[in-house]
């Protein structure tokens, strides 16, 4: 089979927003907007399961100049549709975009900005289970069993338990949450419902789809016409998936482009981090508990991930992150470390795949499990933030946009110790080395005496060339990249 994945990706450098925590826009109740609904959190306080901070699109909008100067060129929005949750991923309207982050028009007014930058935006399909808001459903809650809808869903009684949880639901729900009904995708019609989503947004010049937990649709076959449908739209649309491990089934180049990358994720960790993670929090998301690494079995890691699970054209097209909605906050994890955040930021930017940014995490917002890891932005408390962690974020990824090689070439390991791992990334002649040691004293490196580039220091304090069997000292817990 030819797997054909969207160049573009190859180029972008994600960020992800969670919409109702990023930013809130005081242009609600003008310019046909509705006024914001009462009882809204204050902005910045501390997260609840249900509560709302009232961050909008329009306040995104707002903040795509600072994305940009970052250097980020692609955006990922967790879910934007009507929904009773403040992550929306319990979906009410899949073809309404919510009216607290400003409705349909805000969102058309986001992306048409975004496109404007030269910004791509892709949306968070959640196609696996929908809400007890959803039409289909309260439909089957208000006729019961007469109802035209009852096969779109898995009900085993009658009439159906949706509020009372002190007993089971009596139909599929997602892990068991009464207001998370599973729809039956075996269904004719819903399986048509959810194709015609897809193809809708696209339509309306989103570029591409995260799926929600979709190995949850344990069939091949409607995965494989939802990408035939989305690509015959538009041939360059992403599809992503939420995949926590191997995912060879779905990235064959039939029906997924990448998968939200964890499994690197949990490598760099193992290995930046080590013994110093705070775990408290790992364990109880989806990352489970993370193994220490030494840097060759890290080396060995990164070999696997680009060379050996799956096609090249999917390793480009990774989503590579070190964080997320669902999991503590990357400088949580590492207790603080601003120098381990610092090398596996740099290993984030210069790997293969395309970087995703957890919103705030590029000025050290910190955050334990859900709600905790879903802060407001502080854009009121710019004392609070990182500023050289910011700064290093901007450097990193400008760097990644400067340099072909870390954003197409191939990759290989060549050198590997305990502590030191040295990779080098290649691309129509445009090569780029890159160094790491996590000791806490100097490290010696030697150049295979094979490589014949003199390649130029591009992120380094040692101020020298590389050159083919020539040896040179990393300092204590530091990088060093080379490239042409």
């Amino acid at each position: 089979m030819t797997v054909v994945t969207p160049a573009w990706v190859r180029d972008a450098v994600f960020y992800q927003i969670f919409p109702d925590r990023f930013a809130i826009s005081d242009r609600f109740g003008q310019n046909g907007y509705l006024p914001k609904p009462n009882h809204l959190q204050p902005w910045g306080d501390t997260p609840t399961h249900h509560g709302f901070q009232g961050g909008d699109l329009l306040g995104a909008t707002e903040k795509l100049d600072y994305l940009a100067d970052l250097g980020v060129n692609a955006i990922y929005l967790n879910p934007i549709f009507a929904s009773a949750a403040n992550h929306r991923y319990h979906t009410h309207d899949y073809y309404t975009v919510d009216p607290i982050l400003g409705g349909n028009q805000a969102f058309a007014l986001f992306l048409e900005t975004a496109h404007q930058r030269g910004m791509r935006v892709i949306l968070d399909g959640v196609f696996n289970h929908a809400s007890r808001g959803f039409f289909q459903f309260n439909h089957l809650m208000e006729c019961g069993p007469e109802s035209p809808y009852r096969d779109w869903f898995h009900v085993h009684g009658w009439p159906v338990n949706a509020f009372n949880s002190q007993e089971q639901p009596n139909y599929d729900a997602w892990w068991g949450m009464h207001s998370l009904p599973k729809l039956n995708t075996d269904n004719t019609a819903v399986r048509e419902f959810l194709w015609q989503v897809g193809v809708h947004w696209l339509e309306r010049g989103v570029d591409g789809w995260r799926l929600d937990v979709p190995n949850e649709i344990d069939d091949d076959t409607f995965w494989q016409e939802f990408r035939r449908r989305c690509k015959a739209v538009n041939p360059q649309a992403y599809i992503v998936g939420e995949l926590w491990g191997e995912a060879q089934r779905w990235l064959q180049g039939d029906q997924f482009d990448g998968q939200m990358n964890y499994l690197f994720a949990r490598a760099a960790f193992g290995f930046f981090v080590g013994e110093q993670m705070d775990q408290t929090d790992t364990v109880r998301s989806g990352y489970g508990h993370i193994a220490t690494l030494t840097g060759k079995q890290f080396a060995a890691e990164l070999e696997r991930l680009h060379n050996q699970l799956y096609h090249p054209e999917i390793v480009l097209a990774q989503m590579n992150m070190l964080g997320s909605h669902d999991t503590p906050r990357l400088i949580t994890v590492a207790r603080e470390d601003v120098t381990a955040v610092k090398l596996m930021v740099l290993c984030q930017m210069t790997i293969a795949g395309a970087p995703n940014i957890y919103y705030g995490d590029e000025i050290g917002l910190p955050g334990r499990h859900d709600p905790d890891c879903r802060r407001a932005f502080p854009w009121h408390d710019q004392a609070s933030w990182n500023r050289e962690l910011l700064a290093w974020y901007r450097q990193c990824l400008h760097l990644r946009q400067q340099t072909p090689a870390l954003r197409r070439g191939d990759f290989q390991i060549i050198y590997a110790t305990d502590h030191v791992v040295v990779y080098q990334r290649h691309y129509q002649g445009h090569t780029a080395v890159i160094a790491f040691n996590t000791a806490n004293h100097p490290e010696t490196i030697t150049c295979p005496a094979t490589f014949t580039g003199s390649l130029p220091e591009q992120l380094t304090s040692s101020g020298v060339a590389l050159t083919g069997g020539q040896t040179y000292q990393l300092s204590a817990r530091s990088a060093h990249v080379w490239a042409n």
